[in-house]
């Protein structure tokens, strides 16, 4: 184990600029960092820095060149062989020499696995705090700090956190909390960078990549999703709820109170303290609406409800409430759906 050794008397006047580590895989930029570069921007617009987004992969120069579409002022592409494919000890060297060198006063990573698994390594390595799995950002008009909201105590309280003494003020952002940007016609300075590194860097081997359930398990990336509560009543209920995700091309999401009933993995929870989506359309079966749960969903495009109870906090939150037996009403959507299909 080693020793960390946070900064002491840091010179803050050092420190300028915001910049987002973008993530990507197989060549494909996440939308969280698209995401970020849109929240990068407001910030960096009210300190009135630039805006710098650090990336890292090898032979993506058409994604780099999409992501130079998005508002950066700068882009950073690192580019390696052993930067393929993500390794924790790669990602946190070249990110934590680019960040000691060029000194940002603002970091913020998607909190995606692989987020989570290499930004505290890299506040580690430099010497700084990190905020984790954050759903707002701001900065504070009295003495320019940032503002960094996260879900506390079970998500039953948002917490603000400030990083006052060491810089950069580092935080990791859920994916789908941020709006994603419009394209804009001004393009990004790219400089492509090739990192100083070795196979000696690296403690670790990848041997095999397995994708397996991974896209369909996927919330984030859901047009649609299908969201079942306490009132679906058990593991075997949610099999109806596949059925119509199925039918519709869609994902199977959950309420916290599935989720603790297991009666679903906790990858497919949606709320606060779980993943925040903004699909085309949200479907929500059984589901009462506590406000944990409407803050993960409620930028959906259109939102759906069925529920016994015409007084549940989702019915008055949703663009069209079915009051009915979901066991009842899921059957005849499904039919529907598929006698549609069939008409084409």
């Amino acid at each position: 184990m080693s020793n960390v050794k946070i900064n002491q008397n840091v010179d803050l006047s050092d420190y300028k600029g915001v910049c987002v580590i973008a993530q990507q895989h197989n060549g494909r930029v996440l939308p969280v960092s698209l995401e970020l570069i849109g929240k990068g921007r407001k910030l960096s617009d009210i300190t009135g820095s630039q805006l710098h987004v650090v990336i890292l992969g090898n032979k993506i120069d058409k994604t780099v060149e999409e992501i130079s579409y998005y508002g950066a002022d700068k882009i950073f592409y690192y580019e390696h062989n052993l930067l393929e494919n993500y390794s924790t000890d790669a990602y946190t060297k070249v990110v934590s020499e680019f960040l000691i060198e060029n000194k940002p006063e603002i970091v913020v990573f998607g909190a995606t696995s692989i987020g989570r698994d290499f930004a505290p390594r890299v506040a580690a390595r430099i010497g700084t705090g990190l905020t984790a799995d954050c759903t707002s950002l701001d900065i504070d008009e009295n003495d320019g700090k940032l503002l960094q909201t996260r879900p506390a105590f079970g998500g039953n309280l948002m917490a603000t956190i400030i990083c006052p003494v060491n810089r950069p003020q580092m935080a990791t952002v859920r994916p789908g909390v941020m709006e994603k940007p419009e394209r804009v016609k001004k393009v990004s300075e790219i400089k492509k960078m090739i990192p100083n590194l070795s196979k000696d860097d690296i403690m670790t081997k990848t041997v095999d990549i397995i994708i397996g359930m991974i896209k369909k398990a996927s919330l984030i990336d859901a047009d649609v999703i299908v969201a079942g509560g306490r009132g679906v009543g058990s593991k075997e209920g949610f099999k109806l709820l596949e059925q119509l995700a199925d039918a519709l091309g869609g994902v199977v999401g959950a309420s916290r109170a599935a989720v603790d009933s297991e009666w679903i993995d906790q990858s497919r929870q949606v709320g606060q303290t779980g993943q925040t989506v903004r699909p085309k359309l949200y479907i929500a079966c059984g589901i009462s609406g506590a406000i944990q749960h409407l803050t993960g969903m409620g930028e959906s495009e259109c939102i759906i409800s069925i529920n016994k109870n015409p007084n549940a906090p989702i019915m008055k939150s949703s663009h069209l409430a079915i009051e009915g037996d979901l066991f009842k009403v899921i059957p005849e959507i499904i039919k529907e759906i598929n006698f549609a299909k069939e008409q084409k």
